[in-house]
This record gives C-alpha cells, structure tokens and sequence, in this order.
C-alpha cells in the first residue's frame, strides 16, 4: 500500500541518492502536446537539496523536452524505482526550472552538483531545480530485481570528442526547441 510523506527525511534522501537511474516526466499543455519520459542515471548528478526540493544535472541528449516543458508549465515528475534490495518506488512531484549554461545564476545552480559537474562539464547544459509539492511511495512488487554492470561511459566521451565549440553547435542544431516546438536553449 503506497503512503505520501509530508518531506524527504534522510533515510528516503539516502536511498533516493543510492538509486543508479531515474526517470523524469513531463508534458506541455497542449491536449495534443507530447508526453516526455526521460531515463537519467549518472550517478551523483541528482541530489536532495532539502527536505522540499530536489535537482539535478542535465546533460546534452538529443532532445529538449524536459527544459522546454519546464519553461512553459514547471510541471515535473521524477520516480525512482529500487531494483535490487526491498521492493520500492518513489515518486517526487512538482514545480520544477531550469537554469541553462549561458544564463545567469547557472555557477550558483551547478555549486551543489561540483563533484558530479567537473569530470563532465562538457555534456552539462542545465540544472533542474524541482520544489516538491507530493512525495509518495508505492509497492515495487513488479519491478525485476536487476544488477548494475557499471555505469555507460558513451555520453561522457561523446562529449569530450566534440569539445565546447561542438557541443555548442550540436545544442543550436538539437536542443533550441521541443517536439512540439516549444522554446528549450536560447
């Protein structure tokens, strides 16, 4: 039976931190507009600011549909799933932004992510800032029991191989706007 929280105490902080992936969801708020779920799993770059609020690292993908969402609505979803020891998920609903490289107060937005931000600056563009409204937890009966082999290290060389001005021209090509043409990178 699935139980909603009043905050993030430090033993769901924890577990949330100790979690290798994520997934983040979000929609515009166009009926016809396109649903995004997104898997994030570099360890480190989620962190429990407090017990109401939450963010995260946001590397270069393919597409802008978090940030843009964000933009237009705030709307943010976040769960987590444990996939070995007790069965668990976690669900942190709220308002969320995004403050992107290039924009004012992104250094302040990066300091608490420091360790996680340096060995990949290259791929980072944004940070996720998320104010928690509903916290809730529910059985993960169905949810496999799974081992991690080890972390892909695919985006992180990626990013290395394009270097700044790449990355910088690849984000113009692909990040500047959503599926459903919402503004994303300026």
């Amino acid at each position: 039976m699935g139980k909603v929280y009043e905050r993030i105490d430090e033993r769901m902080a924890a577990w949330i931190e100790r979690q290798p992936v994520f997934f983040v969801a979000t929609a515009p708020l166009a009926s016809d507009g396109l649903v995004n779920v997104s898997p994030k799993a570099t360890r480190g770059t989620f962190r429990v600011l407090d017990e109401h609020t939450f963010g995260y690292v946001d590397l270069t993908g393919s597409g802008i549909e978090t940030v843009a969402h964000l933009r237009e609505n705030g709307r943010i979803c976040v769960m987590f799933c444990a996939f070995d020891g007790r069965p668990d998920i976690v669900r942190l609903h709220g308002i969320g932004s995004a403050v992107t490289l290039g924009e004012p107060g992104f250094e302040a937005a990066c300091a608490p992510f420091a360790d996680a931000v340096a060995p990949r600056e290259p791929a980072v563009r944004a940070v996720v800032t998320v104010e928690v409204h509903r916290i809730a937890d529910s059985c993960g009966f169905g949810v496999p029991l799974m081992d991690l082999r080890a972390e892909r290290d695919v985006l992180d060389s990626w990013s290395e191989k394009k270097g700044p001005d790449r990355l910088h021209r690849y984000r113009a090509e692909h990040n500047v706007a959503s599926l459903d043409d919402l503004p994303g990178l300026d």
